[in-house]
Order: C-alpha cells, then sequence, then structure tokens
C-alpha cells in the first residue's frame, strides 16, 4: 500500500506516458541508428567491400527493431486486435527480445489463454527476471491456476542476481528517490499493471536468486 503522500508524488497522465515514450524511444534508437549505418556504408561507393557486413548489421539490427515493437505493443498497453493472447506467443515475444544475452529463459508456462492485463503483466515480468541477470544465469517463468486468481512468477537464479535501486523502487509503487528514470519505469508499469487489475505484486532477493510474483485476477 502507499499513502497519500507517496501517491501525490507517483507520475500520473502525462508525466507517466511520458516516462514511457522516452523508454521507448531509448529502445528504439539503437537498432534504428544501426540500420541507418548499414544503409550509408551501402550507399558508400569506397566501402564496397563491406557490403556483406553492411547487409549483416542491417539484418541483425532489424530483426531486433521488429521484436522491440512487437513486444511493446502488448507490454505497454496490449494495443492489438486480440483480446485474449496465448501462453505460446507470449513466450515468443518475450524470447525474441532477450535471446543473445547472458541469461537462458525457461518458459515453463503452460498453454492456456491470457487476458490483456495479464499478458501485459506477464510480459513485463519475465523481461525484468532476465534483466536480474546480468552476468548470466537461468530466468525461469511459470504461471499457477488457484480458483479466481492466478500468479506469475518469475525466478532470476545465477552468481550475480540482482535488482538495481530503481527497479526495487519501481516493483514495490514508489517514486523514483534516485537514480535513471528509464531503469525504473517499466518495474512501475508492472507494478501498476498488476494493482490497476486488482491484484499485487510481490518481489524478493536473497543471494543469487531474484523472485518476482505478481497474483491477478482470473
Amino acid at each position: 500500500m502507499t499513502d497519500a503522500a507517496t501517491t501525490s508524488a507517483l507520475p500520473d497522465g502525462q508525466a507517466l506516458a511520458t516516462l514511457v515514450a522516452g523508454k521507448l524511444c531509448h529502445d528504439f534508437i539503437s537498432p534504428a541508428g544501426a540500420i541507418s549505418s548499414g544503409l550509408d556504408l551501402l550507399k558508400d561507393p569506397s566501402a564496397q567491400d563491406m557490403r556483406d557486413d553492411a547487409m549483416g548489421l542491417i539484418e541483425q539490427s532489424a530483426k531486433k527493431m521488429v521484436a522491440l515493437v512487437n513486444f511493446a505493443r502488448v507490454a505497454f498497453g496490449a494495443a492489438t486486435s486480440s483480446e485474449r493472447f496465448s501462453a505460446a506467443e507470449l513466450g515468443e515475444l518475450v524470447s525474441g527480445l532477450t535471446e543473445g544475452g547472458r541469461a537462458t529463459l525457461d518458459w515453463q508456462v503452460a498453454e492456456r489463454s491470457f487476458s490483456k492485463p495479464q499478458a501485459r503483466a506477464l510480459v513485463n515480468l519475465a523481461y525484468l527476471t532476465v534483466a536480474a541477470l546480468p552476468s548470466g544465469g537461468t530466468a525461469t517463468i511459470d504461471v499457477r491456476e488457484d480458483g479466481d486468481t492466478v500468479t506469475l512468477e518469475g525466478r532470476a537464479e545465477g552468481n550475480r542476481a540482482r535488482l538495481k535501486g530503481e527497479a526495487i523502487a519501481g516493483l514495490a509503487g514508489q517514486p523514483l528517490p534516485e537514480g535513471l528514470p528509464g531503469q525504473w519505469i517499466q518495474p512501475y508499469w508492472l507494478w501498476l499493471t498488476a494493482h490497476d487489475a486488482g491484484g499485487e505484486l510481490v518481489t524478493t532477493a536473497e543471494e543469487g536468486r531474484v523472485t518476482l510474483s505478481a497474483r491477478m485476477p482470473n
């Protein structure tokens, strides 16, 4: 729970939209810039010996950009024609965005359908679980149903599993005391998604293990 003073310090409306937009722009700028650099190489007569490298850069960056866009459509709004999402397609969104990193994604979610709020929470939770393993490890994602509730859980296990201060504050629904807003907004967005749906988010961290658990209406 948050008190009135804390709630008043949290972003709302335009401020929240600005933070989300800023994060998306930050994520998109790297692959977009790489595509632009690759195209410049293709057009440079003196760099024709680098044509294969340029094409590889463009292909890899375009794949990353598509993965980012597809993930963001669900993670930050689920602005698609679908009202329900399958476990398989949500797993593909997360793996498409996190493949190539040091952590291994272990998607243990049994096939079932998820509502938009549940899907939004699940992909953000899964991404943040992977992000808690900067030096590698295993991020295990699973879902448990219990009557009228569903629990989405991510377990990050690795030698240096950890959460940054910004993420800890966001996952607790607290304002950013200091640090980078871009590293706070997605954890806070996950907390907000769970709570707006009538659920709760619990985070635990111990040596070598971080657990994120969102309990939501089914």
